[in-house]
């Protein structure tokens, strides 16, 4: 099979597209892939920047959608659904074998790149909102990088649930992605914490979601509302920031951390968990993953490079197979 092999931690120039075996299916459910999820962990991998790294080579990527091609006996999936999967690795291929506990049915209404979509981003960012935001119903949510793949994916969760989001853009037309991805509202990122007190009458959010990180950082603390809660995720500007806890003490609020793999990793059972609740939300039209390019996988480069220089918006995806 052809796939996508990390031999080098050179950067995503250094990605080759080789012929390897295909990977064995032993207690495995073994995909056909048709679309592969790109997302920016794939960029630091790819220059050992990452928590997680395997020794070279590897195949590279981490969310796919196909089709069942086997499954073990006692798999929820049998040959011939169409399916979702996270492997962690090995994404980038035309074949991928995962655990069953890694595989989630997708109804027939949803497409193989938008399904391809779901499983890093959406997952991550119902962890965030459900479990470690406990948003309810009639909270408002600010979400920075609306307009990347967690941006989207954090308004469109956070609507399926109740809130009212209100989105941070650094352009006006990034902003339009993230009105149409179903944001409320949307301020540009210059600004921003001005804008909120505004938007809120002076109150602030309930709920910040920041994948980004740097600078808006204590702004950010500044937008919530009193016991508002400030959910990392990421650190997409680069630099990781530091909290001064005495802003903790001045209006009750919460930093909390967002590692959806480090939990899910001590309890893989909790994704199934996750796909109960995410699936009805997905049959609802509620979560339908904005794809914001799509590539070959021979331009995975090309792919990464969209994200790596931040012009990527919405999803984006690689095209496996027909």
């Amino acid at each position: 099979m052809r796939a996508v092999q990390v031999v080098s931690l050179d950067g995503p120039e250094a990605l080759q597209v080789n012929e390897i075996d295909e990977p064995g299916g032993a207690g495995q459910v073994v995909i056909d892939v048709k679309a592969a999820g790109v997302c920016f962990p794939d960029v630091l991998i790819t220059r050992g920047q990452y928590q997680v790294q395997p020794p070279t080579p590897f195949v590279l990527g981490s969310e796919v959608a196909g089709v069942v091609r086997s499954a073990p006996e006692g798999a929820q999936v049998k040959a011939g659904d169409r399916v979702a999967a996270f492997p962690g690795f090995g994404a980038f291929a035309e074949v991928v074998a995962t655990d069953p506990r890694m595989v989630f049915p997708i109804p027939d209404s949803l497409g193989f790149a938008e399904a391809a979509a779901i499983p890093m981003n959406y997952l991550t960012c119902h962890f965030a909102l459900a479990r470690r935001g406990q948003l309810k119903g009639g909270e408002s949510v600010l979400v920075h990088g609306a307009a990347g793949g967690i941006g989207t994916a954090a308004i469109q969760v956070a609507k399926a649930m109740g809130g009212h989001v209100i989105a941070v853009t650094s352009t006006p037309e990034k902003g339009e992605v993230a009105r149409a991805a179903g944001a409320d509202e949307v301020v540009l990122a210059e600004g921003f914490k001005d804008a909120v007190k505004e938007s809120t009458g002076g109150k602030g959010v309930d709920v910040v979601v920041d994948p980004v990180g740097g600078d808006r950082f204590t702004d950010s603390l500044r937008s919530l509302s009193r016991e508002g809660r400030l959910l990392v995720i990421g650190f997409t500007e680069g630099s990781i920031p530091e909290v001064k806890v005495n802003r903790l003490l001045l209006n009750n609020v919460d930093v909390r951390g967002v590692g959806w793999g480090a939990f899910w990793m001590t309890d893989p059972g909790y994704l199934q968990e996750q796909w109960a609740e995410v699936l009805p939300m997905i049959e609802a039209g509620h979560i339908a993953p904005p794809i914001g390019g799509r590539f070959a996988l021979d331009d995975v480069t090309k792919a990464l490079a969209e994200i790596d220089e931040r012009r990527a918006t919405g999803k984006v995806v690689l095209d496996i197979a027909g």
